[in-house]
C-alpha cells in the first residue's frame, strides 16, 4: 500500500518556491552580511614650518639671539638630538618618496626608527592628495601611520609616517651603520617592504648607507598660546668644507583652520622682524645631497 499522500496544490506551490529560493541562495552566494565598504581617506594633522635667517636669529656661538628668545618665550635648556637618514647611493628610497630616519634624543633611552611616505599636494588640494594616498593603501583604517600635512612657505606635502623604538642608553651616541641598518631592516613596515614588488623595500634598505649624522639643537617656546619649536641643523655646505646652520620654526595642530590662521600671523611676525627666509625648507634633501 502506498503511504505517501499527494500534496495539495497549495503545498506543492510552497514547496517549489522554497526549492527555487534555496537554489538561488546556493548559486548566487547570497548572505545577510553586508558588503564591506572601502576605507575613507585619512584625517591629517598639520605642521607649519618656516625657515629663519641664521645670520639674523643666531649668535656668533650658534645659539638663539636674545630677541628671538624674548619673542617666542624660549624657556629652559634646549633638547639635543642626533639624526641620520638611510638610503642607497642612488637614493632609490627617496625616488619612491620614502624617507628612512634614525633619531636619538639625548634624554631618551631609545632609538627612534621612522619610515615616512610623501605625497605632493598640488595647489592646496589636500583632499586630492589624501585620495591618491588612499589608492596607495594609506587610509583611515591603518592607525599605525600618522598622517600629516607639512605646510611651508609656498608648498604643502602630505606624509604618512610610522615610528618604532629600540632600546638604547641615554646620551647622543648612535649605533654603528651596520647595527642601525639591521634594526631598520628588521622593523621595516609592510607598505615600504612591498613598494614596487614584494621584498623590494627590504632588499633596497639592505643596500643603504647612512647620510649624516646631524647634531640638532631644539628649543621650545610659545607664539600666541601655541607651542612652537625652533630647531638648528648644522648641515655641511655645498663644498663640504664646513657647516651652515639651517634654522626652522614650526608648530603642530590637528585643525586646518588653526593652522591657516596661526600660520598667517606667524609669517607676519617673522617678516616684520626680518627673520623670515621666503623659501621652503629642504633640509632632508640637503642631507641626502651633501653626505
Amino acid at each position: 500500500m502506498n503511504l505517501l499522500k499527494p500534496l495539495s496544490p497549495r503545498k506543492l506551490v510552497k514547496t517549489v518556491a522554497v526549492t527555487v529560493f534555496g537554489s538561488a541562495v546556493l548559486f548566487t552566494g547570497w548572505s545577510s552580511t553586508p558588503e564591506a565598504n572601502a576605507a575613507s581617506n585619512a584625517v591629517p594633522g598639520y605642521e607649519v614650518k618656516f625657515l629663519l635667517d641664521s645670520d639674523e636669529v643666531l649668535t656668533s656661538g650658534g645659539g638663539l639671539s636674545a630677541a628671538v628668545n624674548q619673542a617666542f618665550e624660549i624657556g629652559g635648556a634646549p633638547e639635543r638630538l642626533m639624526v641620520e637618514y638611510f638610503d642607497t647611493d642612488t637614493l632609490d628610497l627617496n625616488s619612491e618618496s620614502w624617507n628612512v630616519r634614525l633619531r636619538k634624543k639625548e634624554s631618551k633611552s631609545a632609538y627612534e626608527l621612522t619610515y615616512k611616505k610623501r605625497f605632493d599636494v598640488q595647489n592646496g588640494q589636500i583632499d586630492a592628495a589624501l585620495t591618491e594616498a588612499n589608492a596607495a593603501g594609506f587610509d583611515s583604517s591603518d592607525d599605525n601611520y600618522k598622517a600629516e600635512v607639512d605646510w611651508g612657505y609656498g608648498k604643502q606635502t602630505l606624509s604618512f609616517s610610522v615610528t618604532k623604538e629600540k632600546k638604547a642608553s641615554k646620551g647622543l651616541s648612535l649605533p654603528s651603520n651596520q647595527k642601525a641598518l639591521e634594526m631598520l631592516v628588521n622593523e621595516i613596515p609592510g607598505k615600504l617592504e612591498k613598494t614596487r614588488s614584494k621584498g623590494w623595500g627590504k632588499d633596497t634598505l639592505e643596500d643603504a648607507r647612512a647620510y649624516g649624522p646631524v647634531a640638532v639643537t631644539k628649543y621650545g617656546g610659545d607664539f600666541n598660546g601655541v607651542d612652537v619649536d625652533i630647531e638648528v641643523w648644522p648641515i655641511l655646505n655645498a663644498s663640504g668644507t664646513e657647516n651652515e646652520s639651517i634654522v626652522e620654526i614650526s608648530f603642530k595642530t590637528d585643525s586646518y583652520t588653526e593652522a591657516a590662521s596661526q600660520r598667517a600671523e606667524l609669517m607676519d611676525e617673522l617678516e616684520s622682524e626680518g627673520w623670515l627666509v621666503p623659501a621652503d625648507s629642504l633640509k632632508t634633501n640637503l642631507i641626502l645631497d651633501r653626505y
